[in-house]
């Protein structure tokens, strides 16, 4: 309850007009898009956002937090704007591989965020053994 609470704090305290946000480039992270006052955000904060950074989907993805106000760099590829928070964004080097959009509770979020990891470790695996096969040819 203190964490929600400073971290509350935090979001009241900080600047409108935030620097964007820029993709690591490297691996893949989770992007929270979330907004002040959003209900389902302050649930996802109190039920999976102090163990996200602990469990292997986390250490995984890493979780990002923006604004929903917030303007992403050019950098970002989305296959689409965001309008609901909030909205859960699986990226690899900086494009969206998957979304969940929503907080359907936390069984149904780990969940669907199993499904997202899955579907790119799919196309991971997929596109080795096509360089495996153009390099053997």
């Amino acid at each position: 309850m203190i964490h929600s609470l400073l971290f509350l704090i935090f979001l009241a305290c900080a600047p409108a007009s935030a620097a964007p946000v820029e993709p690591t480039g490297v691996g893949m992270e989770l992007l929270m898009v979330e907004a002040e006052g959003c209900v389902w955000c302050a649930r996802w904060n109190k039920e999976i956002g102090p163990i996200y950074p602990k469990s292997s989907e986390g250490k995984r993805a890493p979780l990002r937090r923006i604004d929903k106000q917030t303007s992403l760099p050019s950098s970002f590829k989305l296959t689409r704007g965001f309008f609901y928070t909030p909205t859960f964004i699986l990226l690899v080097d900086g494009t969206e591989k998957g979304r969940i959009e929503g907080y359907p509770g936390e069984d149904f979020f780990w969940g669907l965020l199993a499904q997202l990891l899955a579907s790119v470790d799919k196309s991971a695996s997929v596109e080795l053994e096509r360089q495996q096969d153009n390099n053997a040819r």
